[in-house]
């Protein structure tokens, strides 16, 4: 599985693809998929990591673990293929684009052009199966995005961490706040949006951040 690995990530992630822990994760894929359905499909798992480069990553946008109706997971924090509806959380997440950098929310649900200027589009468990949210938990995946994050935070750069809801925020111990910047808010979803998520600016943020420290802002800007 660690083969679908194709960039810098593949070194920095080395020691935790070399555990029991890791064999273990496997083991339990391989099982899960011959009698359910996984989403993303097996060649999309390391979408996030292959589309953003470590050396290239500036924010991370952490999820919690993928879509788990059919044809929804690409692998990717929030975003869908193409042709597929707009979920209600990436919904809501265009509407607070629109509130904070006036953006136009587009419609289709695919982030990848977010992913290709260093946005990191994370979830802390990379695979679900159909039906069943979470049911990948503790498995071992998060083993690997943790190291993800930590590695991350220890970059000579100041890297910005986007954590939406409490899953997310279980994660800001592993950030050394002292030289990254962390936005936490409640989680995007129709259930807690209301609560602080609308109104959190958390993408003017991101860009203040990166510009104070030499960096180019991201161009939240989405293709038609």
């Amino acid at each position: 599985m660690k083969s679908l690995l194709h960039n810098d990530w593949q070194t920095i992630l080395a020691p935790n693809f070399a555990t029991e822990e890791f064999n273990s994760l496997a083991t339990f894929l391989q099982i899960e998929r011959e009698k359910y359905n996984i989403f993303p499909p097996k060649a999309e798992v390391f979408n996030a990591f292959n589309l953003t480069d470590f050396e290239k990553t500036r924010v991370v946008i952490l999820g919690q673990d993928p879509y788990h109706e059919l044809h929804q997971a690409q692998g990717l924090s929030f975003s869908v293929a193409p042709g597929i509806k707009i979920p209600p959380s990436l919904r809501n997440i265009y509407q607070e684009l629109s509130t904070d950098l006036g953006i136009q929310p587009v419609e289709h649900g695919n982030l990848t052009t977010w992913g290709q200027q260093g946005v990191l589009l994370l979830n802390s468990v990379l695979t679900v199966r159909e039906g069943q949210s979470n049911s990948h938990r503790h498995h071992g995946w998060e083993e690997i995005t943790d190291a993800a994050i930590k590695a991350l935070s220890d970059k000579p750069q100041p890297v910005v961490f986007i954590l939406w809801g409490k899953p997310a925020q279980m994660k800001q111990k592993l950030i050394d706040e002292s030289q990254n910047l962390v936005i936490t808010s409640p989680h995007p979803s129709p259930l807690s949006a209301y609560r602080g998520f609308f109104g959190s600016k958390p993408f003017s943020q991101t860009n203040a951040y990166l510009i104070a420290h030499g960096q180019q802002p991201i161009d939240w800007h989405l293709p038609a």
